[in-house]
């Protein structure tokens, strides 16, 4: 049996298995519901819709009075959310497209204009800016205006920007950020850092001529800029002096501490409050939650990003849902009410790879979170924002028959004869034909393959080492 997704309703004859995807065979010829070939099903439908519309009512709190979660899938446009969609509803052995994610039961949908000052195409720092500070900037730069230049130190100091998060800690809440990528990244270091480089961890990632003209790392402005109350996520190599053994990988010294100047950060965070407590691991994360004596939560679970909820050490590393719920046990002690950023980041890492698979896997678990923090509070005080900070060159096709894998073949051939994945990206890794034709796939590999760059169609791909943010818009909900 498939250790991830079990066979639909009609049994084995025609199962999903990503761990043995050859299994896949053509579904009977009407595997959905008999109801839906009824227009009085469709029509049920709309009427139900239009009636909910029309009994949204204006909230009689002020919106977010007592919290505003802000969740940020990375990466997750539009062609992202429909495969996620199918992709979680298949693995609780549904059909897919037909059953709703927890974010589409939200009353409101929008679409938003994604581009830096200087790129047609964004990247997550900028982005990062626009939504958090709610002003456009360059590329690769975070918490600043136009003004400040990639790169250029000294062309920060007077263009910084301010974060809604520094906002609502100014306005007496408690504020916390969780992330699966290094809480350094690019998306978490739009709540609270300012830097013209994106890629200033540590100060051992920064020029000499940066250092010198006083501009700090993202690390040392993760402690220092603001009051964070709780800090969950990946990072742990730039918080610590250089040398200095990782916990889970004492062997390893490419995990080991990276800071020059010999700063142990995590201490320094420590000695700042009196109720503070740092963790590593699942187990002390869930209990140091639960402790109504801590007040300021700091966990990072890996040197760097947090590995793939695929690659998950189930009794080692929380999950984003369950490092949401931590932190909403933490930041919830506060009467004045909290704000909270959620980034399920390793979405678009998935994409840059070209593993689909990875991709998606992170952003079923990014709903389960957003699940989660529904359930946690209320929508009378509480205002849950959603929104991708871009899209990504991502999309699928191929006329799949309806309740087929998501990341299974198209069941037509190419003008080549040959078979291809219903995913498909515009650029990137996978698109590996120097000369010659190209390969052929078949369903043991489609898995493997769903990571392909375009196959049969217009000769523009590009191999990259890596894929490229989108320019489509992004759902705001």
């Amino acid at each position: 049996m498939c250790p991830l997704v079990p066979t639909l309703p009609w049994g084995d004859s025609w199962g999903l298995c990503w761990c043995s995807p050859a299994r896949l065979t053509q579904p009977p010829l009407s595997p959905w519901p008999v109801e839906e070939e009824d227009p009085a099903f469709w029509n049920r439908q709309a009427a139900q819709a239009l009636d909910t519309a029309k009994k949204l009512q204006p909230s009689r709190w002020p919106l977010g009075d007592s919290g505003l979660t802000r969740g940020a899938p990375s990466g997750m446009g539009v062609p992202t959310v429909t495969a996620t969609r199918i992709l979680k509803a298949q693995m609780d052995g549904k059909l897919g497209p037909e059953t709703p994610l927890a974010m589409d039961h939200f009353p409101y949908l929008a679409l938003s204009k994604t581009y830096n000052v200087d790129r047609q195409v964004p990247d997550s720092a900028g982005t990062a800016t626009a939504y958090l500070c709610g002003v456009k900037a360059n590329y690769q730069t975070i918490g600043v205006s136009a003004a400040a230049r990639y790169n250029q130190c000294n062309t920060t100091r007077g263009n910084e920007v301010t974060s809604v998060m520094n906002r609502a800690k100014k306005a007496g809440k408690s504020v916390g950020v969780v992330t699966t990528t290094r809480v350094q990244h690019a998306s978490p270091a739009g709540t609270y850092a300012h830097t013209v480089n994106r890629n200033w961890y540590s100060d051992a990632d920064m020029p000499a001529e940066a250092l010198n003209d006083g501009c700090q790392d993202i690390a040392t402005q993760l402690i220092s800029n603001m009051d964070i109350d709780v800090i969950l996520g990946g990072g742990r190599k730039y918080m610590f002096p250089k040398g200095t053994p990782d916990p889970e990988y004492p062997n390893d010294a490419s995990q080991n501490g990276t800071r020059v100047d010999q700063r142990n950060l995590v201490q320094e965070w420590l000695a700042k409050y009196q109720g503070a407590q740092y963790v590593w691991n699942r187990t002390v994360l869930i209990q140091a939650s639960q402790d109504p004596s801590v007040t300021h939560l700091m966990g990072l679970f890996e040197p760097e990003d947090m590995k793939y909820e695929a690659h998950r050490d189930l009794t080692l590393d929380p999950s984003l849902t369950e490092m949401t719920e931590a932190a909403l046990r933490v930041l919830s002690r506060n009467p004045s009410g909290f704000y909270l950023f959620v980034e399920g980041g390793r979405i678009y890492h998935g994409h840059h790879a070209g593993t689909a698979y990875l991709a998606l896997t992170e952003a079923t678990m990014f709903d389960d979170a957003i699940d989660k923090a529904s359930q946690l509070t209320s929508e009378e005080d509480t205002l849950t924002l959603v929104t991708a900070d871009h899209s990504h060159i991502f999309s699928f096709g191929g006329y799949t028959l309806r309740g087929s894998s998501i990341l299974g073949l198209a069941p037509s051939k190419a003008s080549d004869g040959k078979a291809y994945t219903s995913i498909l990206y515009g650029n990137g890794p996978g698109f590996a034909l120097s000369q010659g034709s190209r390969p052929d796939v078949n369903e043991s590999q489609s898995s493997e393959y769903s990571g392909s760059a375009v196959w049969g169609g217009p000769r523009w791909e590009l191999e990259l080492s890596g894929r490229e943010e989108g320019g489509g818009p992004p759902c705001l909900r």
